[in-house]
């Protein structure tokens, strides 16, 4: 029969040589740099256009998988990295993961980034990734529902920049919120962790 001394020791024995499962998890997300909600967040409706021109509304989030993220075909360091990173990331990942996530540019700079320029701007990475424009009311919507804020520029005109969040969201089937991949991009981590991220919501 344990005293209740001898049975805290035991159960913190155990703890010390059998990490739990969520505590492995715990790692892995945060080799990845990935933060998953505690409960999907619903995103409200909203209006935009894809490089097509064609609409792009939360009824486009629906089916696959999506990691969307803000920032502008003028930028001159954090957006070009991040696809540049995001191609070679989902390049590497299973076939089968690769075809049910999408990759989303939502521009912060609309007053530049016509359709047109994000379709010529996205086709040099030649990775079929979506670039999304509007107005800017729906764009700072889409961007507050999703956890990326961005700071329109007080300029139109000439060379300007514009600050926005490095972080990209992570949106489900559902088209629901799910969390984020934080900045900087852990490459490593997310090709071993993201896969099972998207297989455990099959």
């Amino acid at each position: 029969m344990f005293t209740m001394l001898q049975r805290s020791l035991l159960i913190l024995a155990l703890a010390c040589v059998s990490p739990s499962f969520a505590s492995d998890r715990d790692t892995l997300l945060d080799q990845a740099n990935l933060l998953l909600l505690p409960r999907e967040r619903a995103i409200p409706e909203f209006e935009l256009v894809d490089q097509d021109g064609q609409p792009f509304t939360s009824a486009s989030l629906q089916e696959r998988w999506h990691i969307l993220f803000f920032g502008f075909t003028a930028c001159p360091d954090i957006c070009p990295t991040t696809l540049s990173d995001m191609r070679r990331l989902l390049s590497q990942l299973p076939a089968d993961t690769r075809e049910r996530v999408q990759l989303v540019l939502l521009s912060a700079d609309p007053a530049r980034d016509t359709p047109q320029q994000l379709k010529t701007y996205l086709s040099y990475y030649r990775a079929g990734f979506v670039g999304v424009t509007g107005d800017m009311d729906q764009l700072q919507k889409l961007s507050k529902a999703l956890g990326l804020p961005f700071v329109p520029a007080s300029e139109t005109e000439g060379d300007y920049s514009v600050s926005h969040s490095g972080n990209l969201a992570l949106v489900a089937p559902n088209g629901s919120l799910r969390g984020h991949i934080r900045a900087p991009l852990k490459l490593d981590g997310l090709r071993e962790m993201l896969p099972q991220v998207l297989d455990k919501e099959r």
